[in-house]
């Protein structure tokens, strides 16, 4: 959209078709914000400007494409359940705005969760300094939003990030070249551990939001997430678990003593996974931490 001329409408026609736009999605049940999402995305203007309206006495403001094409955007949010996300190409995750395409999964507010528990994980063992300097891994890292959160998190490790899907490790690899940690985050294309084999033994943490919607589920959910956002990222198998299950069974022999080991789940397999992990011989102190909704959603694990 950015590469595109300019377009100049009246502040008056924005102001008229965000006045439709808004009133279209509460029809439809879409959240009536993300009609200002998109403008800002696309006309500049800012949260203030939005709120207060004052746009509407403005001679002229530019859209990078015509008023026309951003409604026809508009209808296949509300028609076809596109998700704004893909709509813009970028969305907000934790301090950060970062690219977005079909090609991953959009990050939920309660995975930002992954990297708080990562750091209070990390005081409360004891040998913090080690931890923070070492090899990190975000395995399945789709847009690199883990990755992106744990480079910031701790200055001064090396972050490892994998993914199966070479379209999502291009969005990763501009996620970091654009917020300037390319050079403390490589990409690999490969299933889980496997591009890392040579570092096995050396690995401070892991930290994966794994697809975790049993199959039968997954025709049941959001249209927005059936429709447009990758299955690869979603389908956990007939449980949701086989890919936490691979996660646990593999981890020991790349974690160092004292690791981390986080995981991302669906509500209700809290149980099933606590069990999993203390079953495997490998970990100790297992926590389930629980979402801003009060739902488990996480488990931690320490290599014993």
């Amino acid at each position: 959209m950015a590469d595109q001329k300019p377009k100049e409408i009246s502040g008056l026609q924005l102001w008229q078709w965000r006045k439709a736009a808004i009133q279209a999605a509460i029809a439809c049940e879409v959240p009536p914000a993300e009609v200002d999402w998109l403008l800002q995305e696309v006309a500049g203007l800012d949260r203030l400007a939005l709120r207060l309206e004052s746009f509407k006495d403005w001679p002229q403001i530019s859209l990078h494409l015509p008023l026309e094409e951003l409604e026809a955007l508009w209808q296949r949010r509300l028609k076809d359940r596109l998700p704004v996300q893909y709509i813009t190409g970028v969305t907000p995750w934790r301090q950060f705005k970062i690219a977005f395409s079909p090609a991953v999964l959009i990050p939920r507010p309660e995975t930002e969760c992954l990297i708080d528990i990562a750091v209070a994980a990390v005081r409360k063992s004891g040998e913090n300094l080690r931890l923070e300097q070492g090899h990190w891994a975000d395995l399945g890292t789709g847009s690199g939003a883990i990755a992106l959160g744990l480079a910031d998190a701790f200055k001064e490790a090396t972050i490892h990030a994998v993914d199966c899907s070479q379209q999502a490790l291009l969005i990763a690899q501009t996620n970091a070249q654009n917020l300037g940690l390319a050079d403390r985050i490589h990409f690999y294309q490969g299933y889980w551990w496997e591009p890392l084999e040579s570092l096995k033994g050396q690995f401070s943490g892991m930290v994966s939001n794994p697809p975790y919607i049993p199959t039968s589920l997954i025709p049941t959910l959001q249209r927005e997430v059936v429709n447009h956002e990758p299955h690869l990222a979603l389908d956990g198998g007939a449980d949701g678990l086989d890919c936490i299950r691979h996660l646990i069974a593999t981890s020991p022999a790349y974690l160092r003593a004292g690791g981390v080991w986080l995981v991302e789940m669906m509500a209700g397999q809290a149980d099933a996974v606590r069990e999993m992990l203390q079953n495997q011989g490998s970990y100790c102190n297992v926590e389930i931490h629980t979402d801003l909704a009060g739902i488990e959603r996480f488990a931690l694990a320490y290599k014993l």
